[in-house]
C-alpha cells in the first residue's frame, strides 16, 4: 500500500511533467490492484482541476485516490475573516471556495506557498497574530522549489512566525496527523485492513512529509528527484527519528527495485 507525493516525486518542479518512472509506477499499481493514495500539497488550483491536469499528462488514477489540503480546509478553517498569504492563484482559489479575505481584523492567518513574501507581509502577519488571530499553514513543506531555486517552505515560515510571536500553529495538509488519517480512511475504502504500518509513503520532502509519516509508523522512502539534489544534502544532518528508511533517485529506481 502506498501514499505517493506529487510535486518533486511524480512530476517535476521545473516543468510540471512526469518524472521518469511515474507513469509506469502508477500503471503497475493499477494492474496489480495495489491500494494507494495520491497525496499532494497542491493549493494553487481547486482539487478537481489539479487532478484533471495530472490525468492530462498521463498519470492515470481515479479521483477517489486523490487528496490535497483544500479538501480538508473547511473542516479546519472558518470561511470568515481570513488573512491569507500565498500566490495569487491560491488566494483566488480561496475566494472561489467562498472564503472572505480580511486584512483588517482577521480571525485566522492562513499561510500558503509563495517565493517572494515581503517584509511588509511578514509585519502584517505578526501584528495580526499578536492581536489574537490563530496561525494555520496549508501544509508544512520545508523547501519550495521553483525555477531551479529553493525558497523557505510553508513549514519554515510557520516556524519563523511561531518564534516571533509565540503563537502555535496548526497544519491542514502534510504532514499533519489529521491529513494522514484522512488519507488512511480513504485508503481503507480500497482495503478495509489498511493501517499506517502497512503503508509506504514516497516523497521528495524528507522533513515536511516523511517525518510525520514515520512518526505514525509508515515506511518512508525519500526520492531525490525534487527539492534536494542528493541525499547527502539533507539526510546526514537529520535527527535519527527523521531519517528515511530508504532513498532512491526517482520513481523509476523504486520500480526497478521491486
Amino acid at each position: 500500500m502506498y501514499f505517493l507525493d506529487v510535486q518533486g516525486t511524480l512530476i517535476s518542479d521545473s516543468d510540471k511533467q512526469p518524472i521518469v518512472g511515474s507513469r509506469e509506477f502508477l500503471q503497475m499499481l493499477n494492474e496489480n490492484n495495489t491500494p494507494y493514495m495520491i497525496i499532494t500539497n497542491n493549493t494553487k488550483q481547486d482539487s478537481y482541476s489539479f487532478y484533471q491536469y495530472l490525468q492530462s499528462i498521463g498519470l492515470v488514477f481515479d479521483f477517489e485516490k486523490y487528496l490535497d489540503p483544500l479538501m480538508l480546509l473547511e473542516k479546519n478553517v472558518s470561511k470568515e475573516a481570513v488573512a491569507a498569504y500565498g500566490s495569487e492563484a491560491f488566494l483566488q482559489t480561496l475566494r472561489t471556495m467562498g472564503y472572505t479575505l480580511d486584512y483588517t481584523n482577521p480571525k485566522t492567518v492562513l499561510i500558503g506557498i509563495k517565493e517572494d513574501f515581503s517584509s511588509e507581509e511578514y509585519a502584517q502577519m505578526i501584528d495580526f497574530l499578536l492581536a489574537g488571530a490563530r496561525l494555520v499553514g496549508m501544509h508544512e513543506t520545508s523547501i519550495y522549489a521553483k525555477n531551479s531555486k529553493r525558497y523557505p517552505g510553508v513549514g519554515a515560515i510557520l516556524k519563523l512566525l511561531e518564534f516571533a510571536t509565540s503563537v502555535p500553529y496548526s497544519v491542514v495538509g502534510k504532514p499533519s496527523e489529521a491529513f494522514y488519517k484522512e488519507g488512511l480512511a480513504r485508503l481503507q475504502k480500497q482495503a478495509s485492513n489498511a493501517s499506517f504500518d502497512a503503508i509506504t509513503v514516497v516523497s521528495d520532502d524528507v522533513k515536511g512529509d516523511l517525518g510525520g509519516a514515520k512518526a505514525l509508523g509508515m515506511e518512508t522512502v525519500f526520492v531525490t528527484s525534487g527539492k534536494y539534489k542528493s541525499a547527502e544534502e539533507i539526510v546526514p544532518s537529520l535527527q535519527t527519528d527523521l531519517k528515511p528508511d530508504l532513498v532512491f533517485s526517482n520513481m523509476q529506481a523504486i520500480l526497478e527495485s521491486l
